[in-house]
């Protein structure tokens, strides 16, 4: 369906465009969400991400992803861009999101799952990014170090020391 949608969308149906990038709003949302721990950070990632896709269209390719793939492709590299661009500026302000917003959003629905969001949510996320590509999207280690732009080593020591951190954490929360 969403193939179709796109395929009109490139010929200038602007009906299916919106309805394709509608549709798959959600999606890219909640792949932000797991990144950023910012509900007001991920909304503008996802408005960033639907414009981009915008001047992009013609560029989407349904035989190489789904076009909810190619948007979460989109969402990644505009917020690893994002934050290259504000560690260089040293201006990154982080709102934390708690583990009631992801709730009431309904994110998370067990505890168990609320303890490891909320030991992820203290990590940077230069540790927490590479860790999500990998447990959660299952990312290998090499893709993890092209996407990020940094050597395989260093993808390696994050995910472990991020890891044992919320490892940490987590046997922290268990003996309380």
């Amino acid at each position: 369906m969403d193939e179709n949608l796109a395929i009109k969308a490139q010929k200038g149906d602007q009906e299916a465009l919106a309805q394709l990038l509608y549709s798959n709003y959600e999606i890219v949302f909640k792949y932000l969400i797991k990144f950023t721990f910012n509900v007001s950070v991920a909304e503008e990632l996802v408005q960033e991400t639907m414009i981009k896709a915008i001047e992009k269209i013609i560029m989407f390719n349904p035989e190489r992803a789904k076009f909810s793939t190619w948007l979460i492709s989109i969402a990644q590299n505009i917020y690893i861009d994002t934050l290259r661009r504000k560690k260089r500026e040293q201006k990154y302000v982080h709102e934390d999101i708690t583990i009631d917003d992801l709730t009431d959003h309904q994110y998370v629905q067990d505890n168990s799952i609320n303890s490891a969001i909320e030991a992820l949510s203290h990590l940077s996320e230069d540790i927490r990014l590479p860790i999500i590509l990998k447990h959660y999207y299952g990312f290998t280690l090499e893709e993890i170090a092209m996407k990020m732009l940094i050597p395989l080593g260093t993808v390696k020591s994050r995910i472990h020391n991020g890891l044992a951190t919320v490892r940490k954490e987590l046997e922290a929360y268990d003996r309380k």
